[in-house]
């Protein structure tokens, strides 16, 4: 009989290194998941992993899908450091797509190029207002936000789907469910031209440096953090868990949102049922390999980027199913999870007559 037994003290070495171990174990199970399939696993692993990166244009879409993975991230992290565990972050980036995309659909051609402030602006307060309903029913009635986060997720999908198959339809959209392309006034500026790469990768890398004062260098980072490691000791400190309950929730649905803004305002140019692409809950991944840090946030985010762009280039190159994206994603979230329980927990044989040695 196996038996998990605490370490006296896991390895700081090994807590740093468990992502790469993960992701290589993530790389030698595709392998076999490519033979299996029949596919020549050397040209699969290239596609995931060298066909994103082989020349500037294909860089630049792997920032474009990189950037709203680190900005929803970067809220999460928030809430995970506080021990509010937030699910819901693919409702809130839907929420907030649905806010800029209505400011949007008000501009026209005379419209002053300006307007990208308030888009941006209504994208932040949308999801900041979606968190802010798991906010409330947690704090005024002890409710899962896990459940609740989760919930509103498909709550915001329906909400979608209302609006582009009803109101906001585009009537010169050949019946198509759909909203009328945003003006060009309305997108968001490309960092160089030919690209589509937007100052959103400056936000979410403006983004990553705030998080990381915010939390290593001031005392409301440091208060999330002590409620979320020790709650007893954050009351006997006097910190407010009802206060870093809100702005973990708040932060992280502000993020999300933006992404939201930025992704229907950028690449997208318009609202359609395809806005929700998955991100909120890639992002959990992202999160998570990131150790919750904004420099390995930015690092996991262009890794699991990788993962959606060689994803899509398997279907078309390969014959592989949509679902090979989340294989891979699944794939390395578990194997971070077998890291990280036996860095904290050593493996150990018992039998009925003695008990044996450590694994």
């Amino acid at each position: 009989m196996f038996k998990l037994e605490p370490r006296p003290q896991a390895s700081r070495w090994w807590s740093l290194g468990s992502p790469v171990l993960a992701l290589v174990v993530t790389v030698l199970i595709g392998v076999l998941l490519f033979m299996a399939l029949g596919k020549d696993p050397l040209r699969g692993l290239m596609v995931f992993f060298w066909e994103p990166l082989k020349n500037a244009y294909a860089i630049g879409e792997l920032m474009v899908k990189a950037t709203p993975l680190l900005l929803i991230a970067l809220g999460l992290a928030v809430c995970y450091r506080s021990n509010v565990w937030n699910i819901g972050a693919e409702g809130q980036f839907v929420i907030g797509a649905l806010a800029a995309g209505g400011v949007a659909l008000m501009a026209d051609k005379g419209t002053s190029a300006w307007i990208i402030v308030p888009i941006l602006l209504a994208g932040v307060l949308g999801g900041m207002a979606w968190a802010a309903i798991t906010a409330l029913l947690r704090d005024r009635f002890n409710a899962s936000e896990i459940l609740v986060s989760l919930m509103l997720v498909y709550v915001a999908v329906q909400l979608l789907g209302y609006l582009v198959y009803g109101p906001w339809k585009d009537p010169a959209g050949y019946n198509f469910p759909q909203t009328k392309m945003f003006d060009s006034v309305t997108q968001i500026p490309r960092l160089m031209k030919g690209s589509r790469v937007s100052i959103g990768l400056i936000m979410a890398l403006v983004g990553s440096a705030l998080l990381w004062v915010f939390l290593f260098r001031t005392k409301a980072g440091f208060a999330q953090q002590v409620g979320g490691l020790a709650p007893a000791a954050a009351r006997y400190a006097g910190f407010s868990s009802r206060r870093a309950l809100w702005l973990a929730l708040l932060v992280s649905g502000g993020a999300a949102g933006l992404a939201g803004a930025l992704e229907v305002t950028g690449p997208i140019g318009q609202l359609t049922p395809y806005v929700p692409a998955g991100y909120g809950f890639a992002a959990i991944i992202v999160a998570y390999v990131g150790r919750l840090h904004p420099v390995g946030m930015v690092f996991s985010a262009v890794l699991m980027s990788m993962f959606y762009i060689g994803g899509e280039l398997a279907q078309s190159r390969l014959g592989l199913p949509k679902s090979i994206t989340g294989v891979f994603q699944g794939l390395l979230l578990f194997t971070l999870l077998a890291c990280d329980t036996l860095i904290a927990y050593r493996v150990r044989l018992v039998s009925p007559r003695s008990k044996g040695g450590a694994l």
